[in-house]
């Protein structure tokens, strides 16, 4: 629910795309301003760039200034330009009586009896830049402390990226989802309840003040203790973001998905159990899938050895072959749950849901040829109606084709049973990420 608020907030105000909404309340402190980031690999299902935190700042980078002049001051003061509030308010309310199909966020709702579906977001925003003209002078005047273990560790040509803008909650918010059914309703939210009488469902999130929701961020140079902003490879990177989509089909995303989860395919049954039920519990609990993406970052950042423990049954046993296995084969596995994590992270919750049970039902596998059949069209360029084969949507019950329908719905393409197809021009991004997802399900259920 999160994501929905900040993907929200970062579109409202930027619609260019310019504001990188934060993923996860747990961590939305490290996306301050003078915060440091690392990039994460670029992946044909991001739409955006993404970032992680590496818990430092820039003031913990530099040496001592002669006038011991502090980093504070490069924030706005009071009406300073640098800072300017705003609010958004979202509202959206759909009641249905009788029985119909009704479409909601390209979203199918079949009802009988009578449902209601709401939600509602008001949110008072501060904007908060530092200008680049001061990071630009403080670079003149402060030196970066070489001696740091942090600098010393950072790889060759790995970048590193300062928050220089930010757009945070001026109060405390909480923002809701509420479903209501009468009679009997099959919904997107299918994995959750189908049933018959009437229920309520409703989600909540209290979003704390001084929250940070979207931000913006400029490379760092570091050279032999000199340091500056990087505009050169700035707008270097913005292109190699945007410019991949033409190139996007089918085969690419295939190439990519078997490049970095090949290493998968050659674990023993016992190991792919232990891996696939390790991600099937983070994909039940953000806070494990949190955990476990911390502990690949601290692998991939680890020069030498590197320990992990964890408090979680649930990912016991994957960190611990983890931790049993050479240090080349420890980053080759790393890599491949952090691109899994990566993947999973740009479904929705409800998309989780439905996978879970895809599990269960063991149709993972049709799924994923119906997936692939959607990607061999040209729906990064939005070019209209299209037909997939009518035989991949035909499954042995009804609620296997219901759960399947409102999970690719749910990346934006709205599927018939004729195999007639219409996705929205962004569907691309999402339902290549959907692909990665069923195709490490699948490769990994084999030995299950």
């Amino acid at each position: 629910m999160f994501k929905t608020v900040t993907q929200s907030a970062a579109n409202r105000m930027d619609c260019n795309g310019g504001l990188i909404p934060v993923h996860s309340l747990m961590d939305h402190e490290h996306f301050r301003p003078l915060c440091i980031l690392k990039r994460k690999r670029k992946a044909i299902f991001n739409l955006f760039p993404r970032y992680r935190q590496t818990h430092y700042t820039l003031k913990n980078l530099l040496l001592p200034g002669e006038d011991n002049e502090s980093t504070e001051s490069l924030f706005p003061d009071g009406d300073d330009h640098g800072s300017k509030q705003f609010t958004i308010k979202k509202t959206t309310s759909n009641t249905v009586h009788g029985s119909l199909s009704l479409p909601v966020d390209l979203v199918t709702q079949e009802v009988s009896g009578g449902v209601s579906l709401c939600n509602g977001l008001s949110i008072k925003m501060e904007k908060k830049c530092i200008e680049i003209p001061k990071l630009d002078a403080l670079a003149r005047k402060r030196k970066m402390d070489m001696n740091l273990s942090f600098i010393q560790q950072l790889k060759k040509q790995e970048d590193l990226y300062v928050v220089y803008e930010t757009l945070e909650a001026l109060e405390e918010t909480t923002y809701e989802e509420s479903t209501k059914a009468e009679g009997s309703i099959a919904t997107l939210l299918y994995a959750k309840f189908h049933a018959k009488g009437t229920r309520e469902n409703k989600e909540s999130i209290t979003i704390p003040k001084g929250c940070t929701l979207a931000f913006k961020a400029i490379p760092l140079f570091i050279t032999e203790g000199r340091w500056g902003l990087n505009y050169v490879l700035r707008a270097a990177t913005e292109v190699l973001s945007f410019g991949g989509f033409s190139k996007g089909r089918l085969g690419e995303v295939e190439e990519e998905v078997k490049e970095n989860c090949q290493v998968f395919s050659n674990l023993s049954p016992d190991l792919a159990v232990i891996f696939l039920n390790a991600i099937k519990a983070v994909m039940r609990d953000r806070n494990l899938f949190q955990e476990l993406t911390d502990k690949m970052e601290e692998v991939l950042d680890e020069t030498g050895s590197c320990e992990l423990k964890t408090d979680s049954p649930d990912l016991k046993d994957l960190l611990k072959s983890l931790q049993d296995s050479s240090r080349d084969h420890c980053l080759k596995l790393a890599k491949a749950i952090t691109y899994a994590l990566d993947a999973l992270e740009e479904l929705t919750e409800d998309q989780l849901l439905l996978l879970l049970e895809s599990l269960e039902e063991k149709i993972v596998s049709q799924q994923l040829k119906l997936v692939k059949s959607i990607l061999e069209h040209d729906i990064e360029r939005g070019k209209g109606p299209f037909h997939v084969d009518a035989s991949l949507l035909s499954f042995s019950g009804e609620k296997e084709q219901k759960l399947t329908t409102a999970m690719v719905e749910l990346s934006g393409v709205k599927l018939q049973e004729d195999g007639f197809a219409v996705c929205r021009k962004e569907a691309f991004s999402a339902v290549a990420a959907l692909y990665v997802s069923l195709y490490l399900l699948n490769l990994l259920s084999k030995s299950d």
